[in-house]
């Protein structure tokens, strides 16, 4: 019996109204990085930053975006997967079922999943594993939301990899058999030698908040390992991504040569332009994120939402999703986009 396909209906996007500018980040390095650096090297023009959002209610305004612009009825989504990030309104609190109650979805489970900024190329994959394997599961909203921003010490040096970080909200809604806009292939590497390489220092049971470093922790995400993370990046970064999409493309029955649009989280800008001309593409066959940051597992979605409105994806584009996510992680999945 012949498997059945998984089809994305679209997508959902909340961007909070603040932007942080390239003058702006500077500045808060102390002198360490000039406002042109960081537009030139770290390819950031601005960023988004949040007022009062939080990550929960983030991925609400984008579920209900996606709602909108879909016609989906939300008493049809059977699952919500939540790739949201755990620094979130209230701590051990499950934003899937937050979602699910705010947007009215009374007839679906829900599950938090943790991939850091690749969670939503990994959730594409559970969902459509979840859809194939599952007799009663038609429809599966991945949604979430991210601030991570909040912990960045611009006075690190170390953690310039990180000044991008924005704030924003993601959601794609997939259904079983829907005949178009198929989700393919994705493949995932893992390498858990740099899994507390980085992270949120103090905050957890191995450095707990106190009255004496409270202020510390509020800026504590940082590289706990530098030197180690940075050599084993160096070394495998790349190649992992590339083996990624490679992989993805052959589960897919596709070559590099028929990648149209690269949906890639925002990087620095040489990373940028040197992976899109390894793989032969064009400026119109991506979307560089300068005006909006690193929107951790967001961006895929975002620069999906963005190319289907600038008419960068149409019918018959392959598209290729790619993320990298701290702990560490590399993924790539392939869309065909139309019938």
């Amino acid at each position: 019996m012949e498997k059945p396909t998984v089809g994305i209906v679209g997508t959902g996007i909340y961007l909070p109204k603040g932007r942080m500018s390239a003058k702006e980040i500077s500045d808060k390095t102390l002198g360490i990085w000039t406002e042109e650096a960081v537009i030139e090297k770290l390819g950031i023009i601005e960023k988004t930053i949040p007022g009062d959002d939080g990550t929960q209610d983030m991925g609400v305004y984008a579920a209900l975006d996606a709602l909108k612009n879909t016609g989906v009825d939300p008493l049809e989504i059977d699952v919500v997967i939540c790739v949201g990030e755990e620094w979130k309104e209230y701590p051990l609190t499950t934003s899937a079922l937050y979602i699910q109650d705010q947007i009215g979805a009374k007839n679906a489970w829900g599950i938090d999943v943790q991939n850091r900024c690749c969670t939503t190329v990994s959730a594409l994959k559970m969902a459509k594993d979840m859809l194939i394997a599952d007799d009663d599961v038609h429809t599966v909203m991945v949604v979430g939301g991210y601030r991570n921003g909040d912990f960045i010490d611009y006075s690190d040096k170390d953690m310039s990899m990180m000044y991008n970080l924005g704030a924003g909200g993601g959601a794609i809604i997939l259904k079983k058999n829907y005949g178009k806009n198929l989700l393919l292939g994705s493949h995932i590497i893992g390498d858990g030698s740099l899994a507390r390489t980085a992270g949120v220092e103090i905050g957890g049971t191995c450095h707990p908040i106190t009255k004496d470093n409270l202020e510390e922790a509020k800026k504590s995400l940082r590289l706990m390992d530098p030197v180690k993370m940075k050599n084993r990046l160096n070394e495998v970064s790349m190649p992992n991504w590339y083996k990624c999409i490679d992989e993805a493309l052959g589960k897919s029955k596709l070559q590099r040569k028929d990648i149209d649009y690269m949906a890639i989280l925002h990087i620095k800008r040489s990373g940028h332009q040197s992976l899109m001309t390894d793989f032969g593409l064009k400026e119109n066959q991506t979307i560089y994120l300068e005006h909006y940051g690193h929107i951790g597992q967001i961006d895929q979605i975002l620069s999906l939402h963005l190319a289907l409105e600038r008419g960068l994806v149409r019918d018959g584009s392959n598209i290729c999703m790619l993320a990298a996510g701290i702990g560490y992680v590399w993924a790539a999945n392939i869309i065909r986009w139309g019938v």
